[in-house]
C-alpha cells in the first residue's frame, strides 16, 4: 500500500489520539497546524511531527501533503475542507463533518471530483459492524423494524463551555448526536422521511436534550434520546422480527449480543465479537487510506450526507438555527 503524507489541523484532544493512531499505522506524520503556535511546536515534538506550518493555508499548499486531517471545532470545517478539496488534497474531518447540510452538499461534488472525503466517525469503521449487518443479511433476524439508540454525556454546567456555545454550532446534537444518528441510519434500509421531536434548549439557547423519532418510507423507525446534562449508556438496539442486536458503548464497539425471539419458549443468545476499541482510529486511517487507493470510499460519504439532513431536519423541527446557518 501506498504511504501517504498527513498533515493535521488541530491538536485538541481528538487530535493527540489520531496522532498517536497515525504514528502506529505510518510511522510518521508529515506536518501540523493549530492556532496556538507554541502549542503547535509542542505537539510536534511530543508527537514526532516533520514539519510544523504557520497556518492551515501553508500546509494545504505544501504539495507533499496527500491527506489533510481536520480537528477543529466544526464551525471550522467548512472552510479548510473548501481550501484542502480546491488544493487536490484527500479530506478526512472530525464530526460533524460540516455544522448543517448545505454545507455538506457543497463539499461532496467538490469531492465527487476524484477526491475522498471521510467523516471521523468511529462507528463507521469497526469490524464488529460487518458482522453485525452479514447478521442481518443473513435473515436470521428477520425484518428489522426499529432501532433504539442513547447518547447522554454529563457536561460541567458552563455557558461559556463550546459544548454550550452557539456561535461555535454547540449542543448535543451536534456534538454527539451524530453518534446516535449514524447508528440510527445504518440500519434503516432508506433515508426517513418522517421527524418527530422535542427538545429542552439550554439558557445559551442550543439543544440540551431531546428525544427524536424517526420514519422511513418502509416503515421502519428509530427512537433517539440525547443530552449535556444526563449520563447515559451508549447503547444500541436493532431488533427484527425473529431477534434482536444489543450494542454498548456503540461509537467503539467490538461486541454485539444477539437475542433470537423467533419461538418465544426457545430463545437463546449468541455473541458476537470483532476488533479492538483501542485501535479506533487506526481502523479510521487505514480505511481512509484503502479508500484512496481503491478510489471509492464504500459508501461512507453518502451515509455522512444523510445523517447531515437528518440532522437538519431535526433541527428545523425545533426552529433552531446558528448565527452561520
Amino acid at each position: 500500500m501506498t504511504t501517504y503524507n498527513w498533515g493535521m489541523i488541530g491538536t485538541g484532544v481528538i487530535a493527540h489520539e489520531m496522532a498517536d493512531a497515525l504514528n502506529a499505522v505510518n510511522g510518521s506524520i508529515y506536518g501540523v497546524t493549530a492556532v496556538n503556535a507554541e502549542q503547535t511546536q509542542q505537539f510536534a515534538t511530543e508527537k514526532h511531527i516533520q514539519h510544523v506550518y504557520p497556518n492551515a493555508e501553508a500546509m494545504i499548499a505544501d504539495a507533499n501533503i496527500d491527506i489533510i486531517y481536520i480537528a477543529t471545532p466544526h464551525t471550522f470545517h467548512y472552510d479548510y475542507i473548501k481550501k484542502a478539496l480546491n488544493a487536490g488534497k484527500h479530506v478526512l474531518a472530525e464530526k460533524a463533518i460540516t455544522v448543517n447540510a448545505k454545507q455538506f452538499d457543497e463539499v461532496q461534488a467538490l469531492a465527487m471530483k476524484k477526491l475522498i472525503l471521510t467523516e471521523g466517525l468511529t462507528l463507521f469503521h469497526m469490524p464488529i459492524y460487518q458482522k453485525v449487518q452479514d447478521l442481518i443479511a443473513s435473515g436470521k433476524l428477520g425484518d428489522i423494524n426499529m432501532v433504539q439508540v442513547n447518547f447522554g454525556s454529563l457536561k460541567d454546567y458552563d455557558p461559556t463551555n463550546r459544548f454550550f456555545n452557539k456561535d461555535l454550532a454547540g449542543g448535543a446534537l451536534l456534538d454527539i448526536g451524530g453518534y446516535a444518528t449514524a447508528f440510527a441510519r445504518s440500519f434503516l434500509n432508506s433515508q426517513p422521511n418522517v421527524t418527530l421531536t422535542t427538545v429542552k434548549f439550554f439558557e445559551t439557547g442550543v439543544d440540551e436534550q431531546s428525544g427524536i423519532i424517526l420514519k422511513n418510507p418502509e416503515q421502519q423507525m428509530a427512537v433517539m434520546a440525547l443530552s449535556l446534562r444526563a449520563k447515559q449508556p451508549k447503547r444500541g438496539v436493532v431488533s427484527g422480527t425473529k431477534g434482536y442486536v444489543e450494542i454498548n458503548n456503540y461509537p467503539r464497539a467490538t461486541e454485539a449480543l444477539v437475542t433470537y425471539t423467533e419461538d418465544a419458549h426457545s430463545s437463546h443468545t449468541e455473541t458476537l465479537t470483532a476488533g479492538n476499541s483501542d485501535l479506533a482510529l487506526q481502523y479510521e486511517v487505514q480505511d481512509m487510506q484503502r479508500y484512496i487507493e481503491v478510489g471509492h470510499d464504500d459508501g461512507q460519504l453518502a451515509m455522512s450526507r444523510d445523517v447531515s439532513h437528518i440532522m437538519d431536519d431535526v433541527r428545523n423541527a425545533w426552529g433552531m438555527k446558528f448565527p452561520f446557518d
